[in-house]
């Protein structure tokens, strides 16, 4: 979003709680009142100032793009802008190949793995994934991995990712997403159209998914569909040579 010549207005009235960003075509975009700064003057009370703070971090190689120059504002997707597609462009989901997994020697619920997204060295991954996978079916597996998450300590191991999976309603059931068989791993995966991979925004930094909570905004949106293909909103989640897709669960929940 270009801001250009504008103005900013405050709605009146006692019950309003909204700020305004005006163009010059008369465009009102609402923001939450908790984006506006207020400098009292010498009289009590009185308002002098308002400034609103907007941040954007998606770009992309076109910044023509409508589609994938998308504004998100500490947390909120400010929906004029930025569509959950924009928003979960900018995870960095990257086709994986676990080299080797073992089970945490200080946590019972969880394995470790090693994994490789196309880097120098494998990723180091916890996932809590020993009530539901023998671990000799993760030997080699291709997976789908969150990659722009900030490393967690897991009882001593520094996770640094999250392995994507599909799970039921009661969550007695866990599936890893699983990119075609050909996707090699490093290779991005994105939400969208083939013809989409040339318009991808450039991943966000670990710090600003967790400071806008960008993986909370897109969360609730992933799904597997009817045929268990993996799904964001009406957008497929896809490598370069096909869909993403989960073994057996329909209509399931991913995360």
């Amino acid at each position: 979003m270009t801001f250009g010549a504008s103005v900013l207005r405050v709605s009146g009235g006692a019950r309003s709680n909204m700020l305004h960003y005006s163009s010059s075509l008369s465009t009102h975009i609402p923001l939450p009142r908790s984006y506006l700064y207020l400098t009292n003057g010498r009289t009590r009370g009185r308002r002098t100032a308002a400034i609103a703070s907007v941040r954007t971090f998606c770009s992309s190689d076109n910044t023509t793009s409508a589609t994938t120059d998308a504004a998100v504002v500490d947390g909120e997707i400010a929906n004029n802008s930025c569509s959950i597609k924009d928003a979960g462009n900018v995870l960095d989901l990257r086709v994986g190949r676990i080299v080797r997994a073992w089970k945490h020697e200080e946590a019972d619920s969880l394995y470790v793995e090693e994994v490789d997204i196309g880097e120098a060295e494998p990723r180091v991954i916890c996932s809590g994934l020993v009530k539901y996978i023998p671990i000799h079916l993760l030997q080699d597996k291709k997976v789908v991995v969150l990659a722009n998450l900030k490393p967690r300590n897991m009882r001593g191991v520094k996770s640094s990712g999250m392995l994507m999976a599909a799970s039921d309603a009661a969550h007695e059931t866990v599936e890893l997403l699983e990119p075609p068989e050909s996707s090699a791993p490093g290779e991005r995966i994105w939400f969208g159209s083939p013809e989409d991979e040339d318009h991808l925004p450039t991943p966000a930094t670990p710090n600003q998914i967790s400071k806008r909570k960008v993986w909370e905004m897109v969360q609730p949106h992933l799904k597997s569909d009817a045929t268990c293909n993996a799904m964001l909103g009406e957008h497929y989640m896809r490598t370069s040579v096909g869909v993403v897709v989960c073994p057996s669960l329909k209509n399931a929940n991913i995360s």
